[in-house]
């Protein structure tokens, strides 16, 4: 059973993150013998960046939607995740290979991404009454209290709360 973190929790990173959004529609259901491929290569990919920590790969969160699927990916920097994409000995470049071969632009099964460079002095989260998620789970995982009490306050600024958090338990 997932342990549930009771109370208000944020990310702390002295460091830059690298968050990495990747997905895959499928635009045409019964193109199975484009979209199936593209499908099934995700687990081997993940199977070696979590076999190796220093690739970069901080950790993902799989999310499913009609027509698709999505990984929001954590890394240590870019020029890790690019290494990892263009390397030739990873699982990555193959897939795309075979992807730009197969499918190519017949329209039948899109890719996309989404890459931002997240600086820890430029970014803000919260989790209330959570498990580790999201960068928390990535980077370290604090309580959301005094100077992390607020969306403001946890980008640097200075406000005071608009509703009051409820006593930790």
């Amino acid at each position: 059973m997932v342990s549930i973190s009771r109370g208000r929790f944020t990310d702390r990173t002295e460091e830059p993150v690298v968050v990495f959004l990747i997905g895959m529609r499928i635009n045409k259901l019964w193109a199975l013998g484009r979209w199936v491929p593209a499908f099934l290569a995700m687990p081997k990919m993940l199977s070696s960046l979590r076999a190796d920590p220093g690739k970069g790969f901080l950790g993902g969160r799989t999310f499913l939607y009609w027509r698709g699927i999505m990984m929001v990916q954590y890394w240590s920097s870019f020029e890790q995740l690019e290494s990892f994409a263009r390397a030739e000995s990873e699982p990555h470049l193959g897939v795309w290979r075979r992807y730009n071969k197969a499918v190519g632009s017949d329209g039948s099964v899109g890719v996309w991404h989404e890459t931002y460079l997240v600086k820890p002095d430029e970014h803000e989260s919260v989790y209330v009454n959570m498990p580790k998620f999201g960068l928390a789970e990535a980077t370290d995982h604090v309580v959301a209290v005094r100077s992390r009490e607020t969306a403001r306050m946890r980008l640097g600024g200075q406000n005071a709360p608009a509703v009051e958090s409820p006593p930790m338990k």
